[in-house]
């Protein structure tokens, strides 16, 4: 068991470096100046040359991604150029409606795929069985954000049970918040 422990731990470790390097290649060759984009296009080259250098875009890839992936492992995720705040902090700042609204979906989703299978399994081989298959099948097949547009049609706009769009905040009450995370 340990050793079954060991190497599922090694296998998520070489999963997590390889996305890691993925996404860090794939933003590093997306056309376009990080050091123009901030400056504007009318920059100086001698302008973005020292902005490039001071966000150390001029050092060879394997050093930057060194740092980078070192700065992850630490914590700092870097600093956002759109926002000028460190990425973190940002991250930290979305999590007050993002947690939630993760907790509230797998909730609801042990509450409908669980009995659904208790069902399916204690009336197997019945019409019941087939329409709870049918029925999963479905969500999985249906991409989400098409179910996404049908369910706020169906319990925002038809029924009116929730508001189709807008979170005025936790301030504003712990009930109202999760009603409008639904």
């Amino acid at each position: 068991m340990p050793r079954l422990v060991l190497r599922r731990l090694a296998a998520l470790g070489g999963t997590l470096f390889a996305v890691s390097l993925i996404v860090f290649v794939v933003v590093r060759i997306i056309p376009g100046d990080p050091a123009l984009l901030i400056l504007g296009t009318e920059a100086s080259p001698e302008a973005a040359a020292a902005l490039r250098r001071a966000m150390g875009l001029d050092r060879p890839l394997a050093v930057q991604y060194g740092e980078w992936l070192g700065g992850a492992l630490r914590g700092d995720l870097g600093h956002s150029i759109q926002y000028d705040v460190p990425v973190g902090g940002l991250v930290l700042s979305r999590l007050t409606v993002t947690g939630p609204l993760t907790l509230l979906a797998a909730l609801f989703m042990t509450a409908v795929a669980l009995p659904l299978g208790i069902y399916a399994a204690t009336h197997r081989g019945r019409l019941g069985d087939y329409a709870a298959t049918i029925v999963s099948q479905l969500g999985i097949a249906v991409p989400s954000f098409w179910a996404g547009l049908l369910l706020i049609l169906l319990f925002a706009v038809r029924l009116g049970w929730v508001q189709a769009g807008g979170f005025d905040g936790w301030a504003a009450g712990l009930g109202r918040g999760l009603r409008a995370l639904l």
